[in-house]
């Protein structure tokens, strides 16, 4: 009986610990300026790209390519949330434009977590979530990912993928 009680309490949870979104969906969050500062490369973000590769590859689909301004754009993201402390995808459009614009996306997604410890864990929730398996396995060219700790030490994520 007391699992029964706990259990949407724990659904809630899992929902909010990642999301993920597409050029399709409607962002009505007020635009911020992005913060294009290209932080230096944690272990954690390359082991998670080349999961995210080799999860790909294993599937016959081309392997991504890393590129700086999306990493830089991601970074902008993942510190936002931080400095939120809360998971969202606000201001997904200003990103998408950005790359858009900049990066010569014609289709852009993102998936973001929140409170994985490592990259195996964040990859298989992502797998484990249509929406966000389908940003990893979708017809994309480049992506990047950027990881930040909050000041409890708890990780964000925000992993873009673009298509030029």
């Amino acid at each position: 009986m007391k699992l029964l009680t706990k259990l949407p309490l724990l659904a809630l949870l899992a929902i909010l610990s990642f999301s993920c979104t597409t050029d399709s969906l409607d962002d009505k969050a007020d635009a911020i300026e992005l913060s294009l500062i290209t932080p230096e490369t944690k272990t954690i973000e390359v082991e998670i790209l080349e999961l995210i590769n080799n999860h790909r590859a294993s599937l016959g689909l081309n392997t991504l390519s890393d590129m700086t301004l999306v990493k830089q754009v991601a970074f902008s993201h993942t510190d936002y949330m931080v400095d939120k402390n809360e998971v969202s995808h606000a201001n997904f459009y200003k990103r998408s434009d950005y790359l858009k614009a900049n990066a010569g996306a014609t289709k852009v997604s993102e998936n973001v977590a929140y409170g994985y410890t490592s990259a195996e864990s964040v990859v298989k929730a992502w797998l484990k979530s249509d929406g966000h398996r389908a940003n990893i396995e979708g017809d994309y060219t480049d992506f990047d990912l950027a990881a930040e700790k909050n000041a409890e030490g708890k990780w964000y994520y925000t992993n873009i993928f673009i298509k030029k």
